[in-house]
């Protein structure tokens, strides 16, 4: 059986729209990630995954350890349900949770929440809390050239240059009630940017990581340097699934972080150092055929994050051979499909979708189908279908 019959098969019980994980490749994606960090522990991203059931098994595998959560509600959640070492890589405002956290002592020593300036320190320190806040100090991993006209990388910390780091670091060590447990810094324009694309603008992205590596190896180096100067760091946190080998050969880092990696959306089809198996899928039911060579699904308007365009599109992915109609897209209610293969297909057939992003799927669907070979072996889940949508 090829992929689309395998999967129709597993899922003949089932009506679409509905989203499958594939737990070979999820497996096959997992060891291939290993395998690239080379003995550094990977951080599990749970914005990439967004289902708990999921998050803990890959936990269990070797090689991955502790968590990278989007919130601090969410990372609550996940602590007082059993998971451990968690990071929160984005700063929060939400008094609440601090509060919570605060206020929980078994919780204030398994969460890390993330910092880069002073009013940061002061929002935490003003809520005086019985409980030690531990907290992650975020760098700037931006590449910034020609005098600063041109800059790749998200826009996130103010702290670029060690002498800022260590400022930032001293003045939590001037605060009792807040701990400098780690560091990170995510390169952005590395690990989220496809480096194998065709033309002047596969070779300017090429160009670009080149350089931005070799200086950003030296200056987060030379922060890290600086701020254990200060504090004694536990982990040090970089990269994401497109960086794996390369953010791990700084000495520096002692960890990586990755998600996308163990679902493979769309978007990390493009990279030159690594391959993966699509692992999450969802269906739509053909229905309509409102012309030859046109078939229309229910749904499919599902966008990725980021700057608008057709690459944040779910990809019609099986059968092959199909598109979107150039002035519909992926629509609310309903998607039309153009090309060949819409020919063989029938009312009630499925056409299977990859997301263009990865744990942004399960932002769909309350459950996850987990699939083993031609049989659907558990359903589980996602954060919605546990009516935990933090974002």
């Amino acid at each position: 059986m090829d992929d689309r019959q395998r999967l129709d098969r597993a899922t003949a019980h089932l009506e679409p729209p509905f989203a499958v994980l594939d737990m070979d490749a999820l497996r096959s994606n997992a060891a291939a990630m290993v395998r690239r960090a080379r003995g550094k522990p990977i951080r599990v991203a749970s914005k990439s995954i967004r289902c708990r059931a999921v998050l803990e098994r890959v936990l269990a595998m070797d090689g991955f350890s502790g968590v990278m959560a989007f919130t601090l509600p969410e990372a609550l959640w996940l602590v007082s349900i059993g998971l451990r070492d968690v990071l929160v890589a984005y700063p929060t405002a939400d008094r609440t949770a601090l509060r919570a956290l605060g206020s929980d002592e078994a919780a204030a020593q398994e969460i890390t929440v993330t910092v880069d300036s002073p009013e940061h320190l002061d929002l935490i320190e003003s809520l005086r809390t019985p409980h030690p806040i531990r907290v992650c100090l975020d760098i700037d991993a931006g590449f910034v050239a020609f005098g600063g006209r041109f800059r790749a990388g998200a826009l996130r910390s103010p702290v670029r240059e060690p002498e800022q780091a260590a400022a930032v670091a001293a003045d939590v060590a001037g605060r009792p009630g807040l701990r400098l447990a780690g560091l990170m810094a995510y390169e952005a324009q590395i690990a989220g940017v496809g480096d194998d694309v065709p033309g002047p603008y596969g070779r300017a992205v090429r160009w670009m990581q080149q350089r931005s590596r070799r200086e950003l190896a030296v200056r987060r180096g030379r922060i890290v340097r600086a701020v254990r100067q200060v504090a004694d760091l536990e982990f040090v946190n970089g990269g994401g699934t497109g960086s794996i080998e390369k953010t791990i050969a700084e000495r520096a880092i002692t960890e990586v972080a990755a998600g996308s990696g163990f679902f493979h959306p769309r978007l990390f089809d493009f990279y030159r150092g690594f391959t993966g198996r699509p692992a999450a899928l969802f269906a739509l039911p053909v229905v309509r055929r409102p012309a030859p060579g046109v078939v229309t699904v229910l749904g499919g308007g599902y966008p990725a994050s980021g700057a608008a365009g057709p690459t944040r599109l779910p990809q019609p992915y099986l059968p092959e051979g199909l598109r979107y109609h150039p002035d519909e897209g992926a629509g609310e209610v309903q998607t039309p499909l153009l090309g060949e293969a819409a020919a063989g297909l029938r009312l009630g057939d499925r056409v299977w979708f990859r997301h263009a992003k990865a744990g942004e799927l399960c932002e769909r669907f309350p459950v996850l189908h987990l699939v083993e070979g031609d049989r659907v072996v558990e359903e589980v889940p996602t954060y919605r279908g546990e009516g935990m949508t933090f974002l």
